[in-house]
């Protein structure tokens, strides 16, 4: 290589005629070379003699154990990176070989750094990575539905992370209503992950919360690797409640981010998206409320035109009272014409009929006695038929209720639908390799058949 080089430098100054270069021209030439010929290359080293400019450059220099290369890295290029080197740090470095033509001086213009070893980090992280995607760990149809009003919810971080009060405070200011249950673990270092693995099969285990947020601030690829650990992926993939990733900043991808039921670009985010606010609970229980309300009132209507059309067939005994007062007013009218008719020819008989007559009336204390013993019946009477009708109508909700399909489903049947979505009804229908959806009390299933057996 370098021959090969050597030999090119030496064709690229020969002239014809013998022309002779200026030192200048000779620098510019080389210079060009370096650059056509190593560009954009990686190199990795260890920093050393670093000067950080009042201009925003840096100059230092890169070596091994048995050589050195001076370096510049450019104020524009140093503003891309979140960290500051230090000396005797390692480091891999992306460069472009140039020559400083004022001094001749062979030199390296740094375009970007990260630390030793990141590089067979992220080839692992893109092995996994596609090693996962290829089982089926990041497909949609697998991921559960986050719960948009959780009873509680989890959350798996450190104590003494920031991400845990940017969570605390969004859920507090969104929904104060929810308790928040916190699984304590570390989130970096040696013993992360299997923390991590422990907290979420303890949220798991105790069954008290409806969501868990996985949640950490941002940081180094090497900060946030212990999310990318396989053990941690399918712990997340096997949990039967919906996990959402909060893991870095929006720019940050791990593998939990890509299993999760769902990711947010930040801890706040993940909290934001884990239910719904309270102001939106509030207006729909108002909507409810305000539904059943109406339904309420129809219901009442509807009852209240039944009970005036039963009472519209009783006879009241006011007007059984009004018609013996009408019969009674007609006899004494009779009576009177009768007994003016005769005055003078019947006195003795008058007096005799009158006689009878004050006998023959009713009396209007026992017709009110009557009256009020056959309002009290009617009262109790229509009590009774009340309650009769509620009873009927509440073994018609139990009835209907357990008729119900889903009903039938919580008590452990499912449906099963081919790809058209019909009913599958007999495994003669069915052949081997054919998708199935299963619907089962909570939730749904794609089930693939292997063989098919029909009754006998």
């Amino acid at each position: 290589m370098e021959n090969a080089g050597f030999h090119m430098i030496m064709r690229a100054t020969e002239r014809a005629d013998g022309e002779i270069l200026t030192i200048s021209q000779l620098n510019k030439k080389v210079g060009s070379l370096l650059e056509n010929s190593f560009s954009r290359i990686w190199i990795k080293g260890e920093i050393s003699n670093l000067t950080m400019a009042a201009s925003g450059h840096w100059y230092f220099s890169i070596k091994d154990e048995r050589a050195a290369v001076k370096a510049v890295m450019f104020r524009g290029r140093v503003a891309l990176l979140d960290f500051a080197p230090k000396v005797g740090e390692k480091f891999e470095f992306r460069v472009n070989v140039t020559l400083y033509e004022p001094r001749g001086d062979y030199q390296v213009q740094v375009d970007t750094m990260r630390r030793a070893g990141l590089g067979d980090l992220h080839e692992a992280f893109l092995r996994l990575k596609a090693e996962l995607e290829a089982e089926g760990l990041f497909d949609q149809e697998r991921k559960k539905a986050v719960a948009p009003m959780p009873r509680a919810i989890g959350v798996i971080t450190s104590l003494g992370a920031a991400a845990l009060r940017d969570v605390l405070t969004a859920l507090a200011r969104r929904a104060p209503h929810v308790p928040v249950i916190i699984y304590p673990t570390p989130v970096q270092g040696a013993e992360a992950v299997d923390g991590l693995v422990r907290a979420l099969a303890q949220a798991v285990g105790r069954a008290e919360v409806d969501t868990i947020l996985l949640v950490r601030g941002g940081g180094s690829l090497e900060d946030l690797w212990s999310f990318n650990a396989e053990v941690l992926a399918r712990a997340i993939a096997a949990s039967p409640i919906p996990v959402i990733s909060g893991v870095g900043h929006e720019t940050d991808f791990t593998i939990a981010d890509f299993v999760a039921d769902l990711r947010a670009p930040t801890p706040t985010a993940a909290a934001e998206l884990s239910c719904r606010t309270r102001e939106e609970c509030l207006l729909r229980t108002q909507s409810a409320l305000q539904a059943l309300t109406v339904q309420m009132h129809r219901r009442l209507e509807r009852l209240s035109q039944r009970l005036d059309s039963a009472l519209i067939r009783l006879v009241s005994p006011e007007q059984r009272v009004a018609r013996q007062r009408d019969r009674l007013q007609g006899l004494r009218d009779r009576v009177i014409r009768a007994t003016a008719v005769a005055q003078q020819h019947r006195m003795a008989g008058l007096l005799l009929q009158r006689t009878r007559l004050v006998r023959a009336t009713p009396s209007i204390d026992a017709l009110r006695e009557n009256m009020r013993l056959h309002a009290r019946r009617l009262a109790l009477a229509s009590a009774q038929n009340v309650q009769r009708q509620a009873r009927r109508l509440a073994g018609a909700q139990q009835t209907l209720q357990a008729l119900s399909p889903r009903h039938i489903l919580e008590r452990g049947y499912a449906i099963v639908r081919n790809e058209r979505g019909e009913i599958v009804k007999n495994a003669v229908d069915l052949g081997a390799g054919e998708r199935l959806g299963v619907e089962l009390g909570r939730g749904t299933l794609r089930v693939e058949v292997l063989d098919a057996h029909p009754l006998l």
